[in-house]
This record gives C-alpha cells, sequence and structure tokens, in this order.
C-alpha cells in the first residue's frame, strides 16, 4: 500500500477486536485506526494509543449513519463486534435472542449497506467478518449463536460476489473457541472452557490471521487450520462427525 489505509474495527473494546485495534496501531505510517466498542474505559485506552475512538451503539442505525459520518472514507472495515450465550434453545431468554441477531446479524448487515455505495464508486475496498466454526458445525447449548454465525456465512458468500465487479474484497475468520472473556460470558459455568480444554486459540492468534488478510485477501480463514477440514467432512457426514465430536460438544 502506497498510502495509509484507513481502518475501523467493531468490537474493539475487547478480545480480538481490542488485540487486532492494538496490531494496527503499532503500525502508524500504514493505517488510520478508527474503533468503537462497548467499554468506554477500553475506547479511551485505545484513542491514547493513537486510534479516533468512536462510541457507537451498532443495534441503531442512526447511531452507525453518525458512526460513518464522522469517518468519511474508509478502506477496510473489520466487524468483530459479536455477542453469545450458550444455552438450550428452550431456555434462552427472548430478549437474549434478539440481542445475539442484532449484534452478530443485523448490525453488520445494516453497516455494509451503509458502506457500500461509496466503496463501488471508488472501486476498492476490504470488508472483513468475524465468523465461526459454530456457524459451519453447530453444538448443543448453540443453537442461536450458530445461527447467527451461519447468517454471516451465507450473507458474505452472496455479498462476494456482488461487489467483486467492483474490486470489493470479501473475506471472513471462522476461529474456533477462542480464549477470551467473551467464552466466559456466553458460559458462566465454564462446562463449554473445561469441555474444549487445550484446543483453545489464543487471541493474538486471531488478531495476526486479521492482519494478514489485509495484506493479502482470501475468501475464508479457519482457525485452526484443521476446522476447514472437519467442517467439510460434517457437511458429506453430519452424523458421523457428531459422533466423533462428541466429547468437544458443549456438555450438561
Amino acid at each position: 500500500m502506497n498510502k495509509k489505509s484507513n481502518v475501523l474495527l467493531t468490537g474493539a473494546t475487547s478480545g480480538v477486536g481490542y488485540a487486532t485495534a492494538m496490531q494496527l496501531l503499532s503500525n502508524p505510517d500504514r493505517f488510520n485506526v478508527f474503533v468503537t466498542g462497548r467499554a468506554p474505559d477500553r475506547l479511551y485506552e485505545l484513542q491514547n494509543e493513537g486510534a479516533t475512538a468512536i462510541p457507537c451503539d451498532v443495534t441503531k442505525a442512526e447511531e452507525i449513519d453518525r458512526l460513518l459520518a464522522a469517518i468519511g472514507h474508509l478502506d477496510i472495515v473489520i466487524f468483530s463486534a459479536g455477542l453469545g450465550k450458550f444455552a438450550a434453545a428452550h431456555e434462552i431468554e427472548d430478549d437474549t435472542i434478539q440481542s445475539m441477531m442484532d449484534v452478530n446479524v443485523i448490525a453488520p448487515m445494516i453497516m455494509t449497506k451503509r458502506l457500500l455505495p461509496k466503496m463501488m464508486e471508488r472501486r476498492g475496498g476490504h470488508l472483513i467478518y468475524i465468523g465461526s466454526q459454530a456457524g459451519k458445525v453447530a453444538t448443543p447449548k448453540a443453537s442461536i449463536y450458530a445461527a447467527t454465525k451461519h447468517a454471516v456465512i451465507g450473507y458474505t458468500n452472496a455479498l462476494r460476489m456482488e461487489v467483486a465487479p467492483y474490486h470489493i474484497d470479501v473475506s471472513v475468520v471462522h476461529p474456533g473457541p477462542i480464549d477470551t472473556p467473551f467464552l466466559d460470558k456466553a458460559d458462566q459455568t465454564g462446562a463449554y472452557r473445561t469441555s474444549v480444554g487445550n484446543h483453545l486459540l489464543e487471541v493474538d492468534r486471531v488478531a495476526d490471521a486479521l492482519i494478514k488478510l489485509i495484506d493479502k485477501p482470501v475468501r475464508e480463514i479457519n482457525l485452526p487450520a484443521i476446522m476447514g477440514i472437519t467442517s467439510k467432512l460434517y457437511a458429506m457426514a453430519p452424523a458421523f462427525i457428531e459422533k466423533a465430536g462428541k466429547k468437544y460438544f458443549y456438555k450438561k
């Protein structure tokens, strides 16, 4: 890249979003970094590191409009905001279902709709979404979360074809379970963390993958890579994979 790129990260105040923001901020000659998220103290911290921090509730269209108007030109957008709760489908609260859909699905769709006209006019841009292996291989007590990530897969697959003539890249990172506070909030029993054991991804590994995508856009990245193979096997023989992977599935 011959000029500095304007990059926006949603969900930048925790987990993968925060780690990615810090990596981008370590390259001030390459990136102008804009961040938003739910934790004001972390936004202030990122601002002190050189980011332009803009509070925004991404579930409200009028706030998305205000956010994008404040930034103007964007080259890269990383949709890192996410919400999850692991519970049986008949037990999860109505408002939690709605919140997960709003944050994980509706918000990135609405923001993308707002971003596309200018990117199409400029004939360039890069949209990076955080998916999940749960969107490919669902597990018990993750029905709603898996549904939101499956929606992201369907959306981005269609979007990629629509924007290809305008030289806009669409990438999705599909991580497995990550060792972040998100996991503890999603499952306050600790059972899921115990069941996946040593298979948790380090947050910096996911952040590294996002940074590499900026330099070399690809369709998708699976983390760890073997999960890309597992999801293909699941599509061919779901009953076998469910049985073989039973010990890794969410337990009662």
